[in-house]
């Protein structure tokens, strides 16, 4: 297995796996734990905050025991002393001021860490289920081509997702064809169309087209103008094997070509 598909492999499989497994689920977590602070981290330092204010407070403590000592031996010296205690009690307040303004700081910042990281891990999950549905697709339209699935059943699922990305409803058209326009002869013709606001989309969802299949559907496209007297606002092919002939062919007639459903821009 060469390096492409050993990727490949990952990104099919591992959305599954880390559903499945637990460990595989912590081990990946702790291979990016460098990244945020973990909980350990942050009660350590939490504890560590909280003895400095212990240890603090049992100085202060020792030094007011002192100083009350030293009034007792010195009642001359009251007014003084008075003095510097008050000093020393907004020395105190504002010391223990500052210790709780840092530890909001502190905690605000682990917060947002905490916060950015799990954002991060959702749009990473995202961003792989999304790639995971793609390829799905794309070895869909493999299948379709190899007839190890219905043509039908592929067109169904493109259409189900641009009914879910845009809001749209995607109806499946099949007229009669009675003076063979398309295809020489009469016959069935059957396309895609999407009504949205007052436009006309015309559309052909595929799971492969080559230059002919280009032109026929320009000629669908054209007779259901002319069968229903409106002009379609775009042509639109979605089909993840396009030929480059076929290219060529939809750049010639107007006809826009997306690999997926959700490339399309926004109707």
């Amino acid at each position: 297995m060469n390096a492409e598909s050993l990727k490949e492999a990952i990104r099919r499989e591992l959305p599954e796996m880390l559903r499945a497994d637990p460990a595989l689920r912590a081990y990946i977590l702790e291979l990016t734990r460098r990244e945020y602070a973990d909980r350990t981290e942050t009660q350590d330092r939490f504890y560590d905050l909280l003895g400095e204010l212990r240890r603090d407070r049992e100085e202060q403590t020792r030094k007011w025991d002192e100083q009350n000592r030293k009034w007792d031996e010195q009642a001359h010296q009251w007014g003084e002393q008075n003095r510097k205690w008050d000093e020393l009690q907004a020395e105190l307040r504002r010391d223990r001021e500052e210790r709780a303004r840092e530890w909001d700081e502190y905690k605000d910042e682990q917060n947002r860490r905490w916060e950015a990281n799990q954002v991060e891990l959702r749009r990473l999950h995202e961003e792989i289920m999304a790639q995971a549905q793609k390829h799905e697709r794309g070895i869909g339209a493999l299948g379709s081509r190899w007839g190890l699935q219905s043509e039908k059943a592929f067109r169904d699922a493109l259409a189900g997702i641009l009914e879910q990305n845009f809001g749209v409803q995607v109806v499946n058209v099949n007229e009669y064809d009675d003076q063979g326009e398309v295809f020489g002869r009469p016959d069935q013709v059957e396309l895609d169309v999407i009504i949205k606001n007052g436009l006309l989309l015309i559309c052909e969802l595929k799971s492969s087209i080559d230059k002919a299949g280009m032109y026929i559907f320009e000629r669908k496209a054209r007779f259901y103008e002319r069968r229903h007297q409106r002009t379609a606002n775009r042509l639109i092919v979605i089909s993840p094997m396009v030929d480059a002939r076929a290219r060529k062919v939809a750049e010639r007639l107007g006809i826009e070509t997306y690999g997926d459903s959700t490339e399309v821009e926004a109707l």
